[in-house]
């Protein structure tokens, strides 16, 4: 009985919990569907987009239908402009290309470079079409309005603008022209009328190109004629080159080649007196350069300063470095060149050198320097520089040191060396030599060390203060003699020095390689001729040059002398100054000992006093080896005796091995 009951409580619990439950889930299903995201659309956060475009004449479809998405991606918070496609693919997705003429051979080039928003704007405008601006406005964002406003301007420019004759987007002919010449301009200019019959001295010509004389767009001159203008043309006097207008053939020119043009221009004037010829002009090609009728360049010109120019010589036309300002402004080729004929080779209005004055005159002025270098002498500044332009540094014909060695033959190979001085190997002559001349000898641009002061300026620094008196000074330094001990140029020795250390060192100090011969002890940086181990070969603020104090500088080469007294007892001496007990160079005792042994111990340690003989045994000092016992330098006994002692010795019973009366 008690199990049945005890049964219904445990199903009452569990209906209980399952209807509590099933409450839960309803309660928290009507939470999640409060706390759902709402779609915001692009003009709830682009308020001031939508101000300032939605109420223009003309808006873009999909901008009017709030389709931001046919064009972009969603982006939330992050301000950036997400293209789905990239811009003209995009406008080509509702614009095909077909409808829009932009299937012709010749684009625009807003539209090849995929610009479409260049002249239209995406979203929109109050000028039809999307356009940003209306009429001339808008195509002088690119084409130089100065270009169509001039003292005469075609007149449909004014009325219709640009429409009137160019296609906005494609077109089969060049400059996007609606119709090609001259049917395009026949629309407007009736070739029946008196006037156009009179202005053209009878000639058919409503069959030829009017842009040859005209100007389509603006003009300073009459009628647009082109800025220059031959004289014949202007005065309308086509018969005077060509055929009668009524003739068979009037276009046909009565005489051939150059003979036409010197029926009014002289040959001799145009050639000045000078005997080298341009080509074009020797062979009759007046056409090569001119136009026989107008042209928008000065002196009838068929293209704008050099670019005529460089339509025979191409290779001129090369992007280069440097360039020469003569030829790039003012007058350009023209500057050094005669068009026609000239007295000098090459076509050149004066000669060489002459010709590089007239602008470098303060060049000019080093040929009275006391060295002047040949080639400036003589004149021949395009030995070494090119005057039409150089990718290497003042025009030069190549790297500097290699014109430098096309006269210098011998001077390459003395100076591949394994040590070369950084002005040389960097092709760098001139940071020392003055090209053109100077007041020193060898072309130098200052004399002695304070040419190597541009470099070494650190170095050779004047010293001043304490550090001057306390120190010392090589004497050739002092008196700066670079080039005793360097070469200028190069040197297979380290340091660049012209001879081996040793040999150089010795020129000035005979006596110690005399006295060398002498010793029975000598230091090993003196016989390896390596003196710049222990001093400096310049300067230093320790006397006699010394690259650091003792015992510093011994320990820098006795490297297991200086980790012993680190840990071990040291000797005072060795400790403070190694020229104590050593001499830096040779001795006639052993180990560059300054005395013999006895000697050289009895300056600090008194071996005549009775402690010294009771430790001693009673031996005399002046016969003892004090290094038989005793390590000179460092020891871990407090006595500085040997790591290694014989027994008896250690417990000081030398009777043990030795007799005989102590003395």
């Amino acid at each position: 009985m008690h199990t049945i009951h005890s049964k219904k409580k445990i199903l009452l619990l569990a209906v209980f919990l399952l209807l509590g439950g099933a409450a839960f889930l309803a309660a928290a299903d009507q939470a999640f569907a409060q706390r759902k995201f709402e779609k915001k659309e692009c003009l709830d956060c682009h308020k001031k987009f939508a101000d300032k475009y939605l109420d223009m004449k003309n808006v873009h479809r999909v901008v009017k239908e709030k389709k931001c998405e046919d064009c972009h991606l969603r982006h939330g918070k992050i301000p950036k402009l997400l293209l789905k496609k990239s811009e003209n693919d995009l406008c080509y997705s509702c614009h095909p290309k077909d409808k829009m003429g932009l299937d012709k051979a010749k684009a625009h080039t807003a539209v090849r470079l995929g610009k479409c928003t260049n002249c239209h704007d995406p979203h929109a405008s109050q000028i039809p079409h999307l356009l940003k601006q209306e009429g001339a406005a808008l195509c002088n964002q690119c084409h130089q309005k100065g270009d169509y406003e001039k003292k005469v301007t075609h007149k449909i420019l004014k009325t219709d603008g640009c429409k009137a004759c160019h296609l906005p987007h494609s077109s089969d002919l060049d400059n996007l022209l609606t119709k090609a010449e001259p049917a395009l301009c026949l629309d407007c200019h009736s070739a029946g009328s008196s006037s156009f019959k009179k202005s053209h001295g009878g000639y058919p010509v409503d069959g030829k190109t009017c842009s040859h004389c005209h100007n389509p767009h603006a003009s300073t001159q009459s009628k647009l004629m082109k800025e220059s203008v031959h004289n014949p043309v202007a005065s309308s006097s086509c018969d005077s080159c060509h055929n009668p207008a009524g003739s068979q053939k009037p276009f046909a020119t009565t005489q051939q080649g150059s003979d036409i043009c010197m029926q009014c221009h002289d040959a001799s004037a145009l050639k000045a007196g000078g005997t080298t010829e341009h080509a074009p002009f020797t062979g009759g090609m007046c056409l090569s350069c001119h136009d026989p009728h107008s042209s928008e360049n000065p002196k009838l010109v068929l293209e704008k300063g050099n670019t005529l120019c460089f339509g025979c010589h191409p290779d001129k036309k090369a992007q280069i470095a440097f360039s020469h300002p003569a030829i790039t402004s003012g007058k350009g080729c023209l500057s050094c060149h005669a068009p026609h004929a000239a007295k000098n080779k090459y076509l050149l209005t004066a000669k060489e050198g002459d010709i590089c004055f007239t602008c470098h005159a303060k060049v000019q002025e080093l040929k009275k320097a006391k060295d002047v270098h040949s080639p400036f002498a003589e004149n021949m500044c395009a030995t070494c520089h090119n005057p039409h332009g150089s990718n290497f540094s003042y025009l030069m014909r190549d790297r500097l040191d290699v014109i430098c060695y096309s006269c210098h033959t011998d001077a390459e190979a003395k100076f591949l060396k394994a040590y070369t001085h950084k002005p040389v190997s960097d092709a760098g002559c001139n940071l020392c030599h003055n090209p053109h001349g100077s007041s020193e000898g060898k072309l130098l641009k200052l004399s002695g060390a304070a040419l190597c002061a541009k470099c070494h300026v650190d170095l050779l620094k004047k010293e001043t203060g304490a550090s001057t008196s306390a120190g010392s000074i090589h004497p050739p330094f002092k008196d700066e003699q670079c080039l005793t001990c360097h070469d200028a140029h190069a040197s297979n020795i380290s340091g660049m020095i012209v001879a081996k250390e040793e040999e150089i060192c010795f020129q000035c100090h005979t006596k110690l390689q005399k006295d060398l011969g002498t010793g029975k002890s000598k230091h090993a940086p003196v016989m390896a001729g390596e003196c710049t181990q222990c001093h400096s070969p310049h300067k230093s603020k320790i006397p006699k040059l010394l690259m650091a104090q003792a015992p510093d500088l011994c320990l820098n080469c006795h490297k297991d002398i200086k980790a012993r007294m680190g840990t071990e007892t040291a000797h005072p001496p060795a400790q403070s100054d190694c020229l104590r007990c050593h001499l830096p160079h040779f001795s006639k005792e052993p180990s560059l000992m300054a005395e013999t042994i006895p000697a050289l111990c009895a300056g600090c340690h008194n071996i005549d006093d009775s402690a010294f003989s009771k430790a001693h045994l009673g031996i005399k000092g002046a016969i003892l080896d004090c290094k038989s016992c005793h390590d000179p330098h460092a020891s871990k006994d407090p006595k500085l005796f040997k790591e290694n002692e014989h027994p008896p010795f250690g417990a000081r019973s030398c009777d043990d091995c030795h007799i005989g009366e102590k003395r």
